[in-house]
């Protein structure tokens, strides 16, 4: 089941993200999240769903605009999935649920900036559900051990 969170969702929420800040090949952040900077993080986005398995938060995903102004209704997605809960197609449903979100939202665009090259499974998925790639940053994101990585950036018209 996803779901927008709620506040006691908070400390599985912020554990999920810091497991994938902390690996370092795919969030663009180095810092990971307290309790006080999750809270504030998680409640200034659009949107933030998460997926519940059997009463735990399998993943998450946060929501929010892309830019400002005139491309104001281009909106952006972050997913991170628990170690303990990948390989169940949890990123795929959580990736259709930002779709629907984001059109509730009034968004006509969802763009990814910065999909890692070598994130093989998660450019799969998003070419699967119809995103579209947009070129090739080379050496775009810096990886955990300090060697660089492209990143391809995808949008898909919603």
């Amino acid at each position: 089941m996803i779901r927008q969170y709620d506040t006691q969702d908070l400390e599985n929420m912020i554990e999920i993200w810091n497991e994938v800040v902390k690996d370092g090949i795919a969030f663009p952040q180095e810092e990971c999240l307290n309790f006080e900077s999750g809270k504030d993080f998680f409640a200034s986005q659009s949107y933030t769903g998460v997926a519940e398995i059997e009463g735990k938060i399998a993943g998450l995903y946060i929501l929010h605009p892309n830019n400002v102004g005139r491309c104001g209704h281009i909106c952006n997605a972050s997913y991170a999935v628990s170690s303990a809960f990948r390989g169940r197609h949890i990123g795929e449903a959580l990736v259709k649920d930002s779709l629907e979100k984001a059109k509730e939202k009034g968004f006509r665009i969802l763009q990814f900036n910065a999909v890692v090259e070598s994130n093989i499974h998660a450019r799969h998925l998003y070419e699967r559900l119809g995103f579209v790639q947009l070129g090739i940053i080379p050496k775009g994101f810096r990886m955990r051990d300090g060697s660089y990585e492209n990143i391809c950036p995808y949008y898909h018209v919603l």
